[in-house]
């Protein structure tokens, strides 16, 4: 499947980061935490996003304990040259689990963060990385320590860039003091909006990049998610906060707004909810990328609209009235995970 629609844009990622394109394809829901996934349809996403311009793929060595770095080294081996040649794979390291699939801690000691990488790949079957970064910071390890042994691979040519990911705006400082910064990539959206105090700021004044994951907030604001949907039992979601009783309620009496000003403007609850974020580049003055989680084409394609979606001033005062900064209900993750994000302290 192709887009009939232009080539995607690009931005820059920060000052020191690669040019990508202007949405990134996030592939953790093809291989983890979503429930069961098509491999064919999931290559075939990646595919269709390649034709389309989209550059960046995003991905974890955790993310099905591996599976979705041989998914993408397999999408990239199978694509055309030129689209192959284009694409940028950004890897997130340093979550320990369990054969039964839980979460145990992070591990970001140099020995560890050059293992991880080694591994990658090895998956990935590349000879560099454009952008690793870990994926919490480690309690036990000064992020001076973790972000000085990925400068080690960059210097070494098995990284291009180094990336942070859900860090607070000190622990972004001291990182980039250490080297240089592409991106930081951490939770964006209508219904999470506390980086906007400290983190962004933090960012713009460093020139660090933004890559934004959960801008539809796992589904729950991408106008497909019903208030009598049930999710498998290997389905996250089932565990999240936003999407128990009472909060998923309300969550989606908010999108049901969204929905009402989405159709004003001829675009979808997700098109509407993605170029909301889109804009926020030029608001906040940090180039911002976001990543959408589309496991199929026919999302993937929706997710492309956005980019046509134009949203001036009084659309935004709108949108942001139907759905004010913290009028979600619930906490973004279960409080185990939340007391690893650093973002969060």
């Amino acid at each position: 499947m192709t887009t009939s629609r232009n080539p995607v844009p690009t931005r820059p990622l920060g000052t020191t980061g690669p040019r990508v394109s202007a949405l990134g394809l996030g592939c953790m829901g093809m291989s983890a935490l979503y429930g069961e996934s098509d491999r064919a349809e999931s290559l075939a996403t990646i595919h269709a996003a390649l034709d389309a311009g989209v550059t960046l793929l995003d991905t974890g060595d955790f993310y099905g304990m591996g599976h979705n770095e041989l998914l993408i080294a397999e999408a990239l081996r199978t694509a055309p040259a030129a689209a192959r040649e284009q694409a940028l794979t950004s890897v997130k390291f340093g979550a320990l689990r369990t054969v039964e699939g839980g979460f145990t801690g992070y591990d970001g000691r140099p020995a560890a963060v050059k293992n991880f990488a080694a591994y990658s790949l090895q998956r990935l079957g590349a000879d560099h990385i454009d952008i690793y970064r870990i994926a919490r910071v480690d309690p036990d390890v000064p992020i001076e320590e973790t972000v000085g042994a990925i400068a080690e691979l960059v210097e070494a040519g098995h990284v291009r860039h180094i990336g942070l990911s859900e860090v607070g705006a000190d622990t972004l400082r001291r990182a980039a003091a250490v080297a240089p910064i592409a991106d930081l990539q951490i939770e964006y959206s209508l219904i999470s909006r506390s980086i906007e105090e400290k983190i962004l700021p933090a960012a713009r004044e460093l020139g660090i990049g933004v890559t934004a994951y959960g801008v539809l907030s796992r589904g729950l604001i991408s106008g497909h998610f019903t208030r009598d949907r049930e999710l498998a039992a290997n389905d996250f979601r089932g565990m999240s906060p936003r999407f128990q009783g009472e909060n998923l309620r309300r969550n989606l009496d908010l999108v049901d707004r969204l929905r009402t000003l989405a159709e004003a403007k001829g675009a979808s609850v997700a098109q509407t909810a993605i170029a909301w974020v889109l804009a926020q580049a030029e608001r906040q003055g940090v180039d911002i990328v976001p990543l959408v989680g589309a496991r199929r084409r026919d999302r993937l394609a929706e997710a492309l609209g956005a980019l046509d979606v134009t949203l001036d001033a009084a659309d935004l005062a709108a949108i942001e009235e139907a759905v004010p900064a913290g009028a979600a209900a619930g906490e973004r993750y279960p409080a185990a995970q939340m007391a690893h994000l650093d973002s969060e302290h």
